[in-house]
């Protein structure tokens, strides 16, 4: 089977590791410090802020934004449940924007109408890794003062016109996510990048229960008070050192799942049954899966995965029909009419020149 993802891990992690794991400090230290440097020179944003997960980096980020129960988030049902979760964990009100069928990005145009005096912030992921619209998502909550975050899970690597995913030119908030699978990983782990720096101050504090670790302190912190209280969202240095070495790496990886990704797009773009999503030149996608439309997607499937050996998939279950979502329910007529025909064919760096060249050729054979 040639997987649609599959775990990343430096050579040079072994000796690393083992040196961090007998040190005598695998809590957050130093080396989480040296991860937060590593990310920051590569995003041009000193703001960074490592944490155990990336979910916990978009809490934060609604929290610093300041919303809470009974605020209003609009948000995209096209994604990982893990990110409009944590609307529900402020007990505030999801609205559903629709998709656009060309990108399977936030639409803004539906952003704008679904704004009120209720809502508190603007959420968008760029879907596959792929930036979705940014000037006109930032203008729009400009224009009404309200949040912009940045669910970019799929999209460490992945640039804008001339801005590169991370620095908060368009956002306030940007989440990055080092989860297994993820182009970086760090085993699990996030990061929080904020455009101002008291932001990521208070998000360093909230990180480690409101306490602040970076103040001298005399007894283990025991005398300091707690002003707001926090969680338990810190990154530690094995997961850090994880992250370090596998960092080192991230050209390489970018660079062939763009090769992959540009060899689908040459190859499949005239195939009958398939309509290649938008590929403008304006921004670079990270490429963490190869989305596509596809009719009678359930025939693909099984085909793929059970006659050809290639794990195909829809990745993402959009959110808006699960139980615990049902009183959000809206029209979304971009996403219905596509929600049955996106599909995910394997494109990461473990996909060679001849497994490449055998996925396209076993979708051009139909199914």
């Amino acid at each position: 089977m040639i997987p649609l993802f599959k775990v990343f891990m430096s050579q040079d992690v072994n000796s690393y590791l083992l040196e961090t794991i007998h040190s005598g400090w695998i809590g957050q230290g130093e080396k989480v410090e040296l991860f937060e440097k590593a990310i920051s020179d590569r995003i041009g944003n000193i703001n960074v802020v490592a944490l155990s997960a990336g979910t916990h980096g978009l809490h934060l980020a609604l929290i610093l934004a300041g919303v809470k129960e009974g605020d209003e988030v609009i948000t995209t049902p096209l994604t990982c449940t893990a990110m409009n979760w944590p609307i529900l964990m402020q007990r505030a009100k999801i609205v559903w924007a629709d998709i656009k069928k060309n990108d399977l990005n936030i639409d803004p145009i539906d952003v704008a109408k679904k704004i009120t005096s209720k809502t508190k912030a603007v959420m968008a992921v760029h879907w596959g890794g792929y930036p979705c619209d940014l000037f006109e998502l930032r203008k729009i909550t400009e224009d009404h003062k309200i949040s912009f975050i940045e669910d970019a899970a799929h999209a460490f690597g992945a640039k804008y016109k001339t801005t590169v995913i991370g620095d908060c030119i368009f956002s306030d908030f940007t989440m990055f996510s080092f989860q297994a699978i993820k182009h970086i990983t760090c085993g699990d782990g996030g990061a929080l990048v904020t455009a101002f720096h008291i932001d990521a101050e208070r998000a360093r504090k909230l990180r480690w229960f409101g306490i602040d670790r970076e103040k001298i302190c005399k007894d283990m912190r025991c005398e300091e008070d707690v002003e707001e209280f926090g969680y338990m969202y810190h990154m530690n240095d094995i997961a850090a050192t994880i992250g370090i070495c596998n960092l080192k790496e991230l050209d390489w990886i970018l660079k062939r799942q763009k090769e992959n990704a540009d060899y689908y797009r040459k190859e499949l773009k005239d195939r009958a049954g398939i309509t290649l999503l938008e590929n403008k030149s304006d921004r670079k996608s990270a490429n963490w899966f190869f989305s596509m439309l596809v009719g009678n997607r359930d025939r693909f499937f099984d085909r793929m995965n059970y006659r050809k050996q290639i794990h195909v998939s829809r990745v993402h279950e959009r959110n808006d029909k699960f139980t615990c979502t049902k009183e959000f329910k809206m029209d979304l007529p971009n996403l219905d009419e596509v929600a049955d025909k996106i599909i995910a064919i394997p494109c990461g760096w473990w996909v060679g020149k001849e497994e490449r060249e055998y996925i396209v050729e076993s979708v051009k054979e139909g199914w």
